[in-house]
């Protein structure tokens, strides 16, 4: 399993999650990973944020189909707000991680503070999380299901991130 990059400020992380217009998959794992970091208490020391790449969708909600979703798997996707990607964000977030290669390659590549989210999936470590927003509804859970697992390892990794070895 890889390890996420040191934390800038000691007990605080900062990750950004991003694909292209930011309102289907980061926005469907930023309201997952703040969940599953208020369940491992950790809510308070890490922050998240998401963004698309392009900025067709600034400001608005996620996807209608995204957050029926989420909110049949309980979470609540109601704050979402779209955002565009900053270029600064490696120098300013702990890590940034993508949906996928084309995202990838739009935010200048894998550095030691870029990669891909599922770089932490334990079922397929490196694979891309489908955009789902030109398919039906399976294609939204089948990224939730993706989003849920791989953000759980994320949470493990956090944990030794923010608090430092044990």
């Amino acid at each position: 399993m890889p390890t996420l990059p040191s934390p800038r400020s000691p007990g605080r992380y900062r990750i950004a999650l991003v694909c292209l217009g930011n309102i289907c998959r980061s926005p469907m794992a930023h309201v997952v990973l703040e969940q599953r970091l208020a369940a491992a208490g950790l809510d308070d020391r890490v922050e998240v944020s998401s963004s698309g790449t392009g900025g067709w969708h600034v400001g608005g909600p996620m996807d209608h189909r995204a957050a029926a979703t989420l909110t049949a798997a309980r979470y609540d996707p109601t704050r979402h707000r779209a955002r565009q990607y900053d270029a600064t964000w490696p120098e300013s977030y702990d890590a940034v991680l993508v949906m996928d290669a084309a995202n990838l390659a739009d935010v200048g590549g894998r550095t030691d503070r870029v990669g891909l989210f599922r770089d932490f999936d334990p079922s397929d470590p490196g694979g891309e999380v489908p955009d789902p927003y030109y398919g039906g509804d399976d294609g939204f859970e089948e990224v939730l299901a993706m989003v849920e697992r791989t953000s759980d390892a994320i949470v493990t990794a956090l944990v030794g991130a923010v608090e430092g070895p044990a």
